[in-house]
């Protein structure tokens, strides 16, 4: 009679343990939320009567996402608690709310009105920018598992720069439009643009993460003298110049990928590099 085989008992504690960082994903837990909240707002906006307050609502919780996706990174870099879980739950993150999002924004804005009588066309058309961003997110994710990415290099047009440039787009159309200017039919620019940035997306032209701007980098006096222009005007105006100032922010960004291998190795130091940045890591998912 065979006698049973003695194993080791089995050790738990050799088991590989999911890390998951409070404060870092706490921010991208918000960027959730407000992604969610801004579908919420699109689906009550009642637009027929020009009444955008909802809409209006929509793309302020869109940008805000903005923001918690651009300190979630940088959060967990400065505290040395980058995880795999972060890395996933950012990208599911911002799936919700710089995919679906936009894609819907664009839809009920303007594209239920542009193909009235074949609504599946307005559909697929917003379909396609959120499957290149699924696609974009996916691949960014599989590269920096493989690390073939370089870390501060994004391969395509990050996600939430594309649902900022789309949100403010839309912002200041929605406000060409209550100040009555001639409108014509320049506002259905905004479906081919869609089309653009998905093409964009899983394109193979490289941007820049700016993933090394951290608070204890010391910045030159015309860095410094822009940025306090920046705010200052934001203080000034209330707000409002935001209307302008964004749509042309994410446009220079969408510009910067096409020009910048074209530009001296100096010049594009001087823009996308800090003094006294830290040892590098990994870049964020976008």
């Amino acid at each position: 009679m065979p006698t049973p085989s003695h194993q080791p008992p089995r050790d738990d504690s050799a088991e590989p343990k999911l890390k998951i960082y409070f404060l870092p994903n706490l921010l991208t837990a918000a960027n959730l939320f407000c992604g969610f909240v801004a579908l919420t707002k699109i689906v009550e906006a009642n637009i027929s009567g020009g009444d955008y307050q909802q809409i209006k609502v929509a793309l302020a919780f869109i940008l805000l996402a903005c923001i918690f996706d651009l300190f979630d990174g940088r959060v967990a870099r400065m505290g040395g608690v980058e995880s795999p879980f972060g890395r996933e739950f950012d990208s599911l993150a911002d799936l919700i709310s710089f995919g679906a999002a936009p894609a819907f924004l664009v839809h009920r804005v303007v594209l239920k009105d542009v193909f009235v009588g074949h609504e599946e066309w307005g559909w697929f058309i917003a379909s396609i920018y959120l499957l290149c961003g699924a696609f974009r997110l996916a691949r960014f994710n599989c590269l920096s598992a493989m690390r073939l990415e370089p870390t501060k290099e994004f391969l395509g047009f990050p996600i939430p720069s594309a649902a900022g440039l789309v949100a403010s787009l839309t912002l200041f159309m929605i406000w060409w439009d209550e100040k009555e200017f001639a409108t014509g039919y320049w506002r259905y620019c905004l479906p081919v643009l869609l089309l653009f940035l998905s093409w964009m997306m899983v394109s193979s032209v490289k941007y820049p993460s700016f993933k090394t701007l951290d608070l204890r980098a010391t910045r030159t006096f015309p860095k410094m003298l822009v940025a306090g222009l920046f705010l200052g005007s934001i203080v000034v105006s209330q707000g409002k110049i935001l209307v302008f100032l964004l749509p042309v922010f994410f446009t220079a960004y969408l510009v910067y990928g096409f020009i910048r291998p074209r530009i001296s190795r100096r010049i594009r130091h001087e823009i996308e590099e800090e003094e006294g940045e830290e040892e590098e890591g990994p870049a964020v998912p976008g």
